[in-house]
């Protein structure tokens, strides 16, 4: 019986440390062997890709004659609005309710002025194409301000919160869009996530390693409208222990508890 015990405590340990997750699979940011390391306060340059406007995008249009701006100030209409102010302080979705939805055709309708192409367009371009179409109806001097209504994004699999949010501004990084989501798990795959990404003709899936420092260099460091995050689990999943030491010491330990009663139960 002592033997049994024995390969019993034996099995426990070595599948429980073989279990937990180290610090190298789940620290962000590291300089990896074999990859040009990045100091800590060198100035790393980058350049953001111009993002172009796609179907199902929401822009923000924002249309004042120079008598409105007189009257009301720089204030956008949507803001002076207490119920938009509102919903926009609670988190909900303020674009939707007040922006313009890129169509199946690539058109935003827009009232009066009625369609107008924006696909594959940046927002600059956006704003040109709809102030162009505003010189048939209006023949004083208007500003036309245009941009994204917020930042969509989705994260799928070991986040902690995992969800579909709206950022509402211009620009997010992949660790804040990780942050709002309340972060990974201890058990999810730093170094292989999956970034499902929009472009003009089609779809395209991306591997991710947050554990690289080198990603602040990357495409892929800037979130972009409709971007979707798919984090997977490690292994230990399929082991079933625990994320840290502390949860895999007590699976241990109920594991050689559960042994001994056993044993004690089939030996009498």
């Amino acid at each position: 019986m002592q033997r049994i015990l024995r390969f019993t405590a034996v099995w426990a340990l070595l599948t429980g440390f073989s279990a937990c997750v180290s610090n190298e699979k789940i620290i962000y940011l590291q300089n990896l062997e074999g990859k040009k390391p990045i100091s800590e306060g060198e100035l790393i340059a980058y350049e953001i890709p111009e993002y172009k406007l796609q179907y199902n995008d929401i822009i923000d249009v924002n249309i004042q004659t120079v008598d409105e701006l007189l009257k009301d100030g720089f204030t956008p209409k949507a803001m002076q609005n207490p119920q938009m102010m509102q919903l926009a302080q609670t988190g909900g979705d303020v674009y939707y309710m007040t922006g313009y939805t890129v169509d199946k055709n690539g058109n935003i309708r827009l009232p009066i002025i009625g369609e107008v192409a924006v696909k594959d367009k940046s927002v600059e371009e956006a704003r040109e194409a709809i102030e162009a179409a505003l010189r048939s109806y209006i023949t004083s001097e208007v500003y036309v301000k245009v941009k994204l209504g917020g930042i969509r994004y989705s994260a799928l699999g070991e986040f902690r919160r995992p969800g579909k949010f709206t950022i509402l501004q211009d620009r997010m990084t992949i660790f804040e869009a990780i942050a709002n989501a309340g972060d990974l798990s201890n058990i999810a795959k730093r170094d292989e996530v999956l970034l499902i990404r929009q472009y003009p003709e089609g779809t395209k899936l991306h591997r991710i390693n947050l554990n690289d420092r080198q990603i602040v260099q990357s495409p892929f460091y800037f979130i972009q409208p409709n971007d979707q995050l798919y984090a997977e689990p490690m292994k230990v999943r399929e082991v079933g222990a625990g994320e840290n030491a502390a949860q895999s010491l007590s699976l241990i330990i109920s594991a050689i508890t559960v042994s001994v009663l056993l044993i004690n139960t089939f030996t009498r």
